[in-house]
């Protein structure tokens, strides 16, 4: 019986070509009623950054692949948990929350934000991963 499910496997190569990486790695995985999504930026299923330079709008980008990626487990925003949120500047901390706020108005997720030197590309201005759940009768 499998203990989890992995969804969106991908490999780093294909991800960050400019990197020498050659990580096996999912977008998501559900693990029984619980499922965890790995930080999304403000890139989109493709690779294309959308973006550049605007933090809100890298927001908005993330929050539509953590939409997608939920759905695809089997659970949706309405589900979430706990969000972990990343920026690069303390002032994109407005434009960011603003955005997710509009994804997760009346959920009341808890939230963990950090102020971070840089992430994986230098052009990402913030990430997001979250944790969410599965109802029973969803299951």
């Amino acid at each position: 019986m499998a203990t989890h499910t992995r969804i969106r496997m991908f490999n780093t190569k294909e991800t960050y070509p400019n990197q020498t990486l050659d990580n096996d790695l999912c977008q998501a995985v559900r693990a029984g009623n619980t499922v965890y999504v790995r930080g999304q930026v403000g890139t989109d299923f493709e690779g294309n950054l959308i973006g550049l330079g605007d933090p809100a709008a890298q927001a908005e980008q993330a929050m539509k692949n953590v939409k997608q990626l939920l759905e695809e487990a089997g659970s949706d925003l309405s589900h979430i948990v706990k969000t972990t949120t990343f920026i690069t500047d303390p002032r994109f901390r407005e434009p960011v929350y603003r955005e997710v706020g509009k994804w997760l108005k009346g959920v009341y997720p808890i939230s963990t934000g950090l102020v971070v030197a840089g992430l994986a590309q230098p052009e990402w201005l913030m990430e997001i991963d979250v944790i969410a759940v599965i109802p029973d009768d969803q299951a």
